[in-house]
């Protein structure tokens, strides 16, 4: 068989599969051949697409990451006031996950295992700006509507308390004696929680 030409339909079905099998099994344990069978391709035409696993993982991630920068981009650079912008970001980012639930451990899995992807990340046209971000706290800070904090740690809260949920599930399932259905509902819940805890640890 010859092939001569990528067919977009067969690459979406390939990019779907390798999401499914990455996220039961991770980069390390996922094959080739398993994410042939879930695509319903042989493994032939898989290797003609993507001729290795790490590029089909970085492909995967890519096509996820460039769903959800654009709308984090878009939240922290809009004009609403900061308490508002921290609600909409939770809400943008939990809503995004939870539909993607793999891609924080996809960050942390590539990160470890490939400290250079960081840099890519940060290349990437898509990647967020955290420019005017920085300014409206610290324009904030001075117009003493929340207490004095640097713009860095800040944002690593709001990112620490809304992803460290999705990484930890099967333990944080575990210790609360709940199902995967019980543990969506309580994610979801946190969109309001998670924005009132951070709004009210930094209001004056």
């Amino acid at each position: 068989m010859t092939i001569k030409t990528k067919n977009t339909n067969t690459e979406t079905d390939i990019l779907n599969a390798a999401k499914n099998v990455f996220q039961r099994k991770g980069m390390d344990g996922a094959r080739m051949q398993e994410i042939a069978d879930e695509a319903g391709i042989n493994k032939a035409l898989l290797h003609y697409y993507y001729r290795s696993k790490k590029l089909l993982f970085e492909a995967v991630f890519k096509n996820a990451f460039k769903l959800l920068a654009p709308q984090l981009n878009n939240v922290l650079n809009d004009d609403s006031d900061i308490f508002e912008k921290i609600k909409n970001f939770t809400d943008s980012y939990i809503s995004f996950v939870l539909k993607h639930p793999y891609l924080p451990n996809f960050i942390i899995n590539e990160l470890n295992r490939n400290p250079e992807f960081a840099q890519k990340l940060t290349e990437d046209k898509h990647f967020p700006s955290f420019e005017k971000f920085k300014k409206q706290i610290n324009d904030c800070i001075t117009a003493k509507i929340i207490r004095p904090l640097t713009p860095e740690q800040l944002f690593i809260n709001i990112i620490s308390l809304n992803a460290f949920p999705f990484i930890a599930a099967p333990l944080l399932k575990g210790l609360a004696d709940i199902s995967d259905k019980e543990y969506n509902v309580l994610i979801e819940k946190r969109k309001n929680e998670v924005a009132e805890f951070i709004i009210n640890a930094i209001k004056l």
